[in-house]
């Protein structure tokens, strides 16, 4: 038995609808700018460019329903989003191949300190700071590919507070998921447990504390997050 030197950190687990058991998360793949919409909004070309990808921290995931207010930020966005959780992974996998290597879907939020994320923009500084503090992407039950298959289109939605600020198409994707799948594994080695934030529509904007946000896809029910 290994001896370690301090407490190993507890691992990050999230539900798996209609049951007991957990999926263990390794890392979290985030794509930029994957609907055209949003593209425009945030002040950039829509036209198909290579991907491009940041990463927030495993235990930024956080599926209690509740998302803490940041510090140091007086402007914080709510970014709706498909996850996709990996089963497998590998080198170079093609795309036609892509898909089998999912898990399953769940609902994701990838909320961003856009004030801290734009002064890193403007300083060509990496985004860290705005995007990977701790519980920044709340995230829904996971739905297994037995029971909802590979979501491709489908409207996704996000209310704040009853009213609807997000909402898109997931067939809007300008890089669609088996896509995302073979180019990550070009550049990473990707392995059971990944999962790929899928990027966000149009609409993205500012939440305060006592906020409530509401998120739903097709085929894979809603969630509630509240800003506390």
């Amino acid at each position: 038995m290994t001896h370690t030197v301090i407490e190993t950190p507890a691992p990050v687990l999230l539900p798996i609808a209609g049951t007991d058991a957990k999926f263990p998360v390794r890392r979290v793949y985030c794509i930029g700018r994957n609907y055209a919409a949003h593209a425009v909004e945030m002040g950039h070309d829509p036209d198909r460019e290579p991907p491009f990808f940041f990463q927030k921290n495993p235990n930024n995931l956080d599926s209690t329903g509740d998302f803490p207010y940041p510090k140091h930020s007086s402007d914080v966005h709510h970014e709706a989003e498909l996850a996709v959780m990996l089963k497998a992974g590998g080198d170079d996998i093609p795309i036609d191949k892509a898909l089998e290597h999912v898990y399953g879907y769940a609902l994701s939020l990838d909320m961003t300190r856009r004030d801290l994320q734009g002064a890193q923009k403007k300083m060509g500084r990496p985004w860290e700071i705005g995007k990977a503090f701790e519980r920044s992407a709340p995230v829904g039950p996971i739905h297994t590919v037995d029971s909802v298959g590979h979501p491709d289109q489908g409207r996704i939605e996000l209310k704040v507070n009853k009213k609807v600020t997000q909402e898109g198409d997931l067939n809007q994707m300008i890089w669609k998921v088996p896509e995302m799948i073979s180019y990550l594994s070009e550049y990473f080695t990707l392995e059971a447990g990944d999962v790929i934030l899928a990027g966000t529509p149009a609409g993205v904007g500012p939440v305060q504390r006592g906020d409530v946000m509401e998120m739903s896809v097709d085929g894979l029910g809603s969630m509630t997050v509240n800003v506390t």
